[in-house]
């Protein structure tokens, strides 16, 4: 049961289990048998003690995978009850196939739920990836009795009522403690609502043939730990500060300046060689003194910050920015300057009233600012963050961060990222700041926008995740600056 980095749709999917089946000779009760009994081996491993196991059945393949568990369960002694609404009998005839050899030695079907409050473990075959709404009242009902049952549910290749596309739940859905994903890992379960439900994510490949494969690409691509070495290779020995890129963080208005210093400290962390500071005249002694490798400087208009401008590669814009007039002249000449951008912050809203091509910047919304640059509600981000993000991608043609669970990143003629790290720890003010900051440090050091987005997006989550070890609730973003520099040196 492995976790490849490719994640799939629904149509990939599809095609994928007709070519292996088509490889495997055209009986796709091969593939099945395979996947109930990965699926029985993955309940041993990690429930062996469960004696009264509750299948769930709904009328599909996924219900067959459900009984063909049934059938191995109860012949290795285990009590088992298969349960399924009065319309979901097996409608599929290789559902039908899998029903019919269960009932031949000796299975019983339930209509009724009243099993699943002895169950010691309750298998989820109910909808599989084929649901793409919300369930209907009936089977809302029994999702909600399998929930409010105490015993643990295993999912058979996505929880019933969670979209494998996009992630959404637009209604009752089972919230598993394991979810056995077979052939291939599905990309809406690593993003979004979809993380409320899924638990622990596996997959069972089913031995098909390599030329199931052929022609369907990923979906997606699952950022992790693991490629952190190939983007932050070891620094040559005769290097110095300019090899490792300016970073200009601009922002910091009245009452924000804190903002502007988390960024420009998780620059210096993250390994730029230099970071400068343009700020509000206030600010800048507390920033010397919170952090006094960073140069702060006193900006008031676009006069003030020209020279910064062409002393900086990379230029980190919107922390703590506001929306004054102050803020309106900042962003105008920054935008002006020609040097790459990490916009995140009230430099998404103000893109957001002016919309432009952005060809050469990161842009870092949450999806509140992604509503707003693209003039919809939030709750349309979340129904699909891979299609929101591509929204964005072609409206400003940048490459986009769309934070949140699962983080998406995305860029033109690429294929999306959900990065593989992060916890609600995080879902605190100032995060996002030392995002950017993270951000624009990966591309003063020469990594290309959409890399240096995804490189810094898992960093920052890694970070987040390693600070966490000292509890969630009530973390702070500077709690990450130390794991930052840790992650930052793989």
């Amino acid at each position: 049961m492995s976790q490849p980095d490719g994640l799939f749709d629904t149509a990939a999917a599809r095609r994928i289990d007709a070519q292996a089946t088509a490889a495997l000779g055209g009986d796709g009760y091969l593939l099945m048998q395979r996947a109930g009994q990965a699926a029985w081996q993955c309940a041993l491993q990690y429930w062996p003690q469960a004696r009264r196991v509750v299948v769930v059945c709904g009328p599909g393949n996924n219900g067959g995978d459900g009984y063909v568990l049934a059938r191995l369960a109860r012949q290795s002694g285990r009590a088992v009850c298969v349960l399924h609404l009065p319309g979901h009998a097996p409608r599929t005839p290789l559902a039908q196939r899998a029903c019919t050899d269960y009932l031949a030695i000796g299975g019983q079907v339930e209509l009724a739920p009243d099993c699943l409050r002895e169950a010691d473990l309750v298998v989820d075959a109910l909808f599989g990836i084929g649901l793409d709404r919300a369930p209907d009242a009936e089977a809302a009902q029994l999702i909600d009795a399998v929930n409010a049952a105490a015993a643990p549910v295993l999912a058979l290749d996505v929880p019933s009522g969670v979209d494998a596309d996009s992630g959404a739940v637009p209604g009752a859905a089972i919230h598993a403690a394991r979810v056995l994903q077979f052939i291939v890992p599905h990309r809406g379960l690593h993003t979004g609502a979809a993380l409320e439900h899924a638990g622990q994510r596996l997959l069972a490949t089913l031995d098909v043939p390599a030329q199931a494969f052929d022609g369907i690409a990923p979906a997606a691509s699952r950022w992790s730990e693991a490629l952190l070495p190939a983007q932050l290779p070891p620094r040559r020995i005769n290097t110095h500060k300019g090899e490792s890129g300016h970073v200009l963080c601009l922002g910091g208005n009245h009452g924000s300046g804190g903002a502007l210093m988390l960024c420009a400290e998780a620059a210096l962390r993250s390994g730029a060689g230099l970071a400068s500071a343009a700020t509000r005249p206030a600010h800048v002694a507390p920033l010397l003194a919170r952090c006094p490798e960073a140069m702060a400087h006193a900006v008031e208009d676009a006069f003030d910050l020209a020279p910064l401008l062409a002393r900086a590669g990379v230029v980190a814009l919107g922390p703590g920015l506001g929306q004054d007039d102050w803020a309106r002249r900042l962003w105008a000449a920054a935008l002006d300057g020609g040097r790459s951008l990490v916009v995140d912050a009230d430099a998404l809203n103000l893109l957001a009233q002016q919309p432009q091509p952005l060809a050469t910047a990161v842009l870092t919304p949450h999806p509140g600012e992604a509503a707003r640059l693209l003039g919809v509600d939030v709750a349309a981000i979340q129904r699909d963050r891979f299609a929101a993000a591509q929204a964005l991608v072609e409206r400003f043609t940048a490459v986009v961060v769309l934070k949140g669970a699962g983080t998406v990143v995305a860029a033109p003629g690429q294929r999306p990222r959900v990065i593989a790290a992060g916890n609600p720890g995080m879902a605190v003010g100032g995060m996002g700041d030392l995002l950017t900051g993270v951000i624009a440090a990966l591309l003063a050091q020469g990594l290309s926008p959409f890399d240096a987005a995804s490189t810094g997006a898992l960093l920052h989550g890694l970070a987040g995740d390693a600070a966490a070890a000292d509890g969630q609730r009530g973390m702070l973003p500077r709690d990450l600056l130390p794991h930052l520099r840790a992650r930052a040196n793989p």
